[in-house]
């Protein structure tokens, strides 16, 4: 993994620690860290240190030398190997490592942090170790107390601090705390080392995003720090800021960006996770699967695997998303509208109203919802000129108030609202005007047919609309329940021809996702109160515009010819 750096000259901001052959190195099971100038007497004997550490919890109290695998290895190798020794300033700065569950990442990184402490050398430095659980928090103090508790000479070294969850070497009195993630805890905090376990549960947080950032902030009067994320895949599309470190780590190892954070990313390429018949077959399963033979075998991996498949099809998604670190982009559950399972394939992320209008000879529009504890959804569905396919584009609004009542959801409405699909208006009756605004730009491109509003939706959507200079009767209330069994049905059809086609909205994806239907005699209906407290407005405003489309409204520029002839 590299020669030794030297221990004198300049230190650079940043190593490139892209590694643009992930693919074929994950596919020969060949290790994911690029080649570095590592500091190999610093990184081998953190891995002595590593290796002496036993496993308390296990028959036998194998030391890891034992148990672990030259994947973890590698990893510690590289972080306690990259700090150059004239400066002390530690190159790769963060490490993001996403590997499925049962590979012992909570032990191993809880081993990784004893490393950190019995090596550092600053009076009274702080480390912090941090879980989205209380139970996950247990495991990790549990497997450092366990692993003291084995060595005598570490006994020595090392107090425990049971009722605190505190480890305190004597000599430094440097300290490593074991906490559950708290944002009003972990604000203010300065540390020299830092691991967050379960990246993808603690991005859930509303706060999440703010106290990682204050971490970092933590970091910067210690030359020598770092951090470190620990994570699974999540059981649901990434959001906040566990998105954002998916991303930037993506980023850094395809060589799109530069930064000081090593990626290790046990994920499949790009074409095995887009083929459910590939990623269902074992034979590929090693590839994302580091610590096979050791903490988890193929073979159990398979028992768990069937079980899943003869369950559901939302139990096998988050199996895969767990166990093969898939990415979800639809999280299918029990219940959900059977539309949802050819969303996905229906996308064309280049879609934009602009070119909606463009391809369209002619567009309906539906709206839902408004209230302040809730999503106004907007959306435009054209029917494209020569094809008939129809073209759906979505936008909603939300007031502040919202961020608030409904706090693990935040972070996904701030990526929404990144995305330009969401607006989250301060004063009330903005919203209103937007909507409005959207109508009448259609209404100039001279391809607005009607426009299908809930009928009990609040008044000021209409008023808003017709002060925008569209005629009130061209303002339709749409049914809804059992009534929109027709538009259920024939957006299902156009789904599963792919003659519905989407933007790939993220925000749009997410509320087809929620949608869940309750069977009404021969029929299935979506309705809020079913959904829950899931947002699904833009969904059900598709539906209104769905319900006026598949009248076959005439192109209002055809019947203007006709007029003159």
């Amino acid at each position: 993994m590299g020669g030794s750096a030297s221990r004198s000259g300049d230190v650079e901001d940043s190593w490139p620690l892209a590694c643009p052959d992930w693919r074929e190195r994950i596919r020969e099971g060949r290790p994911l860290i690029p080649e570095l100038p590592l500091d190999l007497i610093e990184g081998n004997r953190a891995v002595a240190a590593f290796d002496m550490l036993r496993l308390a919890d296990v028959v036998g109290t194998p030391t890891m030398a034992e148990s672990a695998g030259e994947w973890f290895r590698g990893i510690i190798r590289a972080l306690f190997g990259s700090i150059d020794h004239k400066s002390r300033q530690r190159m790769i700065r963060e490490l993001f490592l996403l590997v499925p569950k049962k590979q012992a990442k909570t032990t191993q990184g809880a081993l990784l942090m004893l490393v950190a402490l019995l090596l550092n050398q600053r009076p009274r430095a702080p480390f912090i170790l941090t879980a989205p659980v209380q139970d996950v928090a247990e495991i990790a103090f549990s497997a450092i107390a366990g692993a003291i508790s084995l060595d005598p000479v570490l006994e020595k070294k090392i107090h425990v601090r049971q009722h605190v969850k505190t480890i305190i070497h004597r000599e430094t009195k440097a300290e490593l705390q074991i906490m559950t993630f708290d944002p009003d805890v972990l604000t203010g905090q300065k540390c020299c080392g830092v691991l967050i376990d379960e990246l993808h549960v603690v991005a859930r947080m509303s706060k999440a995003s703010s106290a990682i950032r204050q971490l970092r902030g933590g970091m910067l009067p210690f030359p020598e720090a770092f951090m470190v994320f620990i994570t699974t895949q999540s059981e649901e599309a990434p959001s906040g800021v566990f998105e954002a470190e998916l991303t930037k780590a993506r980023a850094i190892r395809d060589g799109e960006r530069e930064g000081a954070m090593l990626p290790v990313l046990y994920e499949f390429p790009e074409d095995i996770q887009s083929d459910r018949e590939q990623w269902q077959n074992p034979a590929l399963w090693p590839m994302v699967t580091p610590n096979a033979g050791r903490s988890v075998t193929i073979g159990r991996l398979e028992q768990e695997f069937r079980v899943a498949q003869e369950t559901s099809e939302q139990e096998l998604r988050l199996w895969a998303s767990q166990h093969l670190n898939l990415e979800i982009g639809l999280a299918l559950q029990s219940h959900t509208w059977v539309g949802a399972q050819f969303w996905e394939a229906s996308g064309a992320k280049t879609l934009t109203l602009e070119e909606l209008l463009e391809r369209s000879e002619v567009v309906t529009v539906g709206i839902d919802g408004g209230g302040l504890d809730d999503m106004l959804g907007f959306v435009a569905l054209g029917r494209e000129k020569g094809t008939g396919s129809w073209l759906c584009w979505s936008h909603a609004w939300i007031h502040p108030v919202v961020l608030e009542k409904r706090k693990r959801e935040a972070p996904r409405f701030l990526d929404f609202q990144q995305d330009g699909d969401l607006t989250i208006v301060s004063a009330i009756g903005d919203d209103v005007e937007q909507v409005a605004q959207y109508v009448k730009q259609i209404e100039d491109a001279g391809v607005l047919d009607q426009v299908g509003v809930d009928q009990a939706g609040i008044g000021a959507v209409v008023d808003a609309i017709v002060g925008a200079g569209i005629d009130f009767g061209r303002i339709v209330g749409i049914p809804q329940g059992w009534r929109l069994v027709g538009a259920i049905k024939t957006a299902e059809r156009r789904l599963a021809e792919r003659a519905l086609i989407h933007g790939s909205q993220r925000m749009m994806t997410w509320c087809v996702s929620n949608a869940r239907v309750e069977p009404r005699g021969n029929a299935v209906i979506i309705t809020k109160q079913i959904s829950g407290a899931a947002k699904i407005d833009p969904l059900m405003a598709l539906l209104d515009a769905v319900a006026l489309m598949a009248m076959n409204p005439k192109p209002r520029k055809a019947a203007y010819r006709m007029m003159f002839v």
